[in-house]
């Protein structure tokens, strides 16, 4: 079962456990050690395979988690399949600079967040190198900043453990290609693993299309005492979104607010990691990284300021539009030291002590160009590109922690464990006109967790945890976080006040076991945030122009609960997740576009009124049918209450929250041969129209035919945006597999 427990026997080299495609164990520290058995970690964690995966044949491992995961949501505030807000329990890990994040991403333990506005590009992580996915939720201080809500630790393929060769290809709805190959082996000690891929899709609506170019490649060295690894990830890719819709252009979900909009990610990740034993009782571990990253991004926007009278020249502001260009040139490298020491006496105790570093260095450029909109509302230069910011960032995290396991009975254990973290931001201006960026900003904190385990029976665990955290603020939110000068994303770098650590305080309750059958888990969670930092938009015209604030303490509680069976050639699979998160502080919000606002522009958000953008249910249910040896299908649910608009904080405006949505999905495999698979996928299997994401704002095209509305003498007006969910799309593929690349496909096996 995924998420609940998953069945296989220990490898021969433990060291390589967290590499096997199904694991027992988990990785509850980032750095390479020995894990620790599921049965004995306090927390609700979801365990998610290769062969799973496989199966399904999602575009990226964020659509996956979307459809599959516990208390996992997502919005389509981007309008691209790639660049989607994951929610995890009401926090997010997202593409979008600037959006606060809650959640780390690990990938062979080397934190993938980029230095740069903690933001997680999800098209840069490659799919087919996957082995296994492990979503730990809770404030765990052991993955060090900005583990809010939970951890997502990545593990890749090696040769040893996934030999083989397969190719693989798919065409269908939207214009979308796509081909992958993955091939592994080992020779004595020595294993290799290559896999890459390529995505070609026009996108659903118009103006955005994505070009995905991704490879990974592993090479190791193992023996009884040591594990060595080497492995590179590079991608190259073009993503292009297409913003929300206002209500009023809700009879064409296809058409684009403004365009365009694009951004250019390339990677090039080095990482090399190893462990050794040193004794029967003492495993070292450690890895170090070098992380380049590039971007580009285009943004169109229209001219909030259309009209008003230049107190200076006195002349009128004519530009209809802009457009902002901006780039980031980022390095990150680091490394950490792991010794885990067990022992077997009549208590036996498994305890880690580690320490880490991850540095990164940061050049962000943006420019403004003024353009005139044409009749499809795409934005035309007028004039040239002038420099808004030009500065540079550099963030220094440094952690040391201690955790240990120690089993009071053969039935009771107890976990503890502690990390003190210290984030060091620095920011100067390149410029010469903005020295009053210039600075430095430190965050210190000691984190602890506790935990317990109790299991009085193999096919029944009763856990309780608790465990604090902390979130130091980006540059990017350092720098823009004055209200009355709200930035835009990619933000506009300005001197503002200075933004408090957010900490978050995280109580979870469950169980987990087996019953005739039945796998299944539950908990229930509460995670108290003080210091919460929130993007508040402005409703200045812009759905991506606001600033950040500390909003005092926030609070998300909830429940989950799993069980999934496997009754002859019928799986089946289901997971219901109940989320309340709220404020839990009054403060006053700017939401003029708010209907509830008074003259000022003003709204009261209380205690109790719920965070925009956070579905308080979700149901997902998984069914899989072996229809013969060689065929068989599956069925995905996914059933989401409507969430409130960000604008709406005090849940107060006439539009009221999103309406909530169910959608289904198909997927069908047919083993031609051995080697050979024909496969089928369908999303949104009945074309319903759904919306998983909304804004205030203010609506510029009231003009006729949806034009520029002050140019044709026509007012914006006060509307409801919201992100649209994809149409119905369906994909025909074909794979040849040889080894582990066939028995990642194969018809439920």
């Amino acid at each position: 079962m995924q998420g609940a427990a998953a069945a296989v026997a220990d490898p021969a080299n433990p060291a390589e456990a967290l590499e096997l495609p199904t694991v027992t164990v988990i990785g509850t520290t980032p750095l390479p050690g020995l894990a620790t058995p599921i049965e004995d970690v306090p927390a609700n964690v979801q365990v998610f395979g290769a062969a799973e995966m496989a199966r399904q044949h999602s575009s990226a491992l964020s659509d996956y988690l979307t459809k599959n995961g516990a208390s996992i949501g997502a919005n389509s505030a981007q309008g691209n399949p790639f660049q989607p807000d994951l929610l995890f329990r009401g926090f997010t890990a997202s593409p979008l600079l600037g959006t606060p994040q809650g959640l780390s991403v690990f990938q062979d333990g080397v934190r993938i967040n980029e230095p740069f506005g903690d933001i997680v590009n999800w098209d840069l992580i490659p799919q087919s190198a996957i082995s296994s996915v492990q979503l730990i939720p809770g404030s765990n201080p052991a993955f060090g900043l900005n583990t809010l809500g939970g951890a997502l630790a990545i593990y890749t393929k090696s040769g040893a453990q996934f030999p083989g060769v397969g190719v693989e290809a798919t065409a269908g709805s939207f214009g979308r290609r796509t081909a992958h190959f993955e091939w592994g082996g080992a020779r004595g000690p020595l294993d290799a693993f290559v896999t890459g891929g390529f995505y070609d899709d026009r996108g659903w609506a118009d103006h955005n299309p994505s070009v995905v170019r991704q490879l990974f490649a592993k090479v190791g060295w193992q023996d009884e005492r040591t594990d060595l690894d080497a492995a590179l990830t590079m991608a190259n890719n073009s993503l292009q979104g297409t913003q929300t819709l206002p209500l009023s252009f809700l009879g064409d979900i296809r058409q684009a607010y403004t365009w365009p909009d694009s951004n250019d990610n390339q990677l090039t990740l080095l990482t090399i990691k190893g462990s050794r034993f040193l004794a029967s009782w003492a495993l070292l571990g450690g890895n170090t990284y070098y992380r380049r990253y590039r971007n580009t991004s285009l943004n169109s926007d229209v001219n909030q300021d259309y009209g008003q009278i230049d107190p200076i020249t006195g002349a009128a502001d004519l530009v209809e539009a802009m457009n902002d260009l901006a780039s980031i040139a980022e390095n990150g490298y680091g490394g950490g030291l792991q010794l885990t020491l067990t022992s077997q006496g009549r208590y036996r105790n498994q305890f880690n002590l580690g320490a880490s570093v991850d540095v990164g260095e940061t050049s962000f450029m943006q420019s403004s160009q003024p353009a005139d909109l044409n009749a499809e509302r795409g934005t035309v230069g007028n004039g040239p590109f002038l420099g808004v910011t030009d500065a540079d960032s550099r963030s220094e995290h440094d952690g040391v922690f201690a955790a240990d396991l120690l089993h009071l009975t053969p039935r009771l254990s107890l976990s503890v464990s502690g990390r003190y973290d210290r984030a060091e931001i620095r920011i100067s201006d390149r410029s010469g006109r903005a020295p009053q960026l210039d600075g430095m900003h430190v965050f210190t904190r000691f984190n602890p967790a506790v935990g317990g385990n109790f299991n009085p029976d193999p096919d029944l665990t009763l856990y309780a945890g608790y465990s604090e955290g902390m979130r130091a603020p980006t540059a990017i939110e350092l720098s823009c976080a004055d209200p009355a000068a709200p930035c835009k994303l990619p933000n506009d770098f300005v001197s503002d006040p200075a933004l408090a650590a957010e900490v978050a305080r995280t109580l979870e309750l469950g169980a987990r076991g087996s019953w005739h059958g039945w796998l299944w888990s539950a908990a229930a969670y509460q995670s108290r945030l003080s210091n919460d930092i929130e993007f508040v938009s402005s409703a200045a015209g812009a759905s991506n122009a606001g600033y950040f604030a500390n909003v005092g303490g926030t609070r998300r509680s909830g429940v989950e609960l799993a069980a999934s069976t496997q009754r002859g050639a019928l799986g089946l699979t289901a997971r219901y997740s109940f989320i309340d998160a709220t404020f839990r502080s009054a403060f006053a919000e700017r939401s003029p576009d708010n209907s509830s606002a008074d003259a000022n522009g003003l709204i009261q958000v209380l205690p109790g009124d719920r965070l925009p953008g956070i579905a308080r249910q979700t149901l997902k249910v998984r069914l899989e049918y072996r229809l013969a040896a060689r065929c068989s299908m599956g069925v995905t649910l996914l059933g989401s209450a409507g969430v409130y608009a960000r604008g709406d904080e005090n849940n107060a405006d006439r539009n009221g929250p999103l309406p909530g949505y169910v959608l289904a999905g198909f997927d069908a495999r047919y083993q031609l041969s051995a080697p050979w698979q024909l496969f089928a996928t369908v999303n949104n299997l009945f074309d319903s129209r759904y919306y998983d994401f909304g804004v205030l704002g203010e609506n510029f095209f009231t003009g006729p035919g949806n034009t520029f509305g002050p140019s044709a003498g026509s007012a914006p007006r006060a509307e409801q945006f919201r992100g649209l969910g994809v149409p119905r799309g369906a994909w025909l593929g074909v794979r040849y597999g040889i080894g582990a690349a066939l028995d990642a496909g194969r018809n439920g096996e």
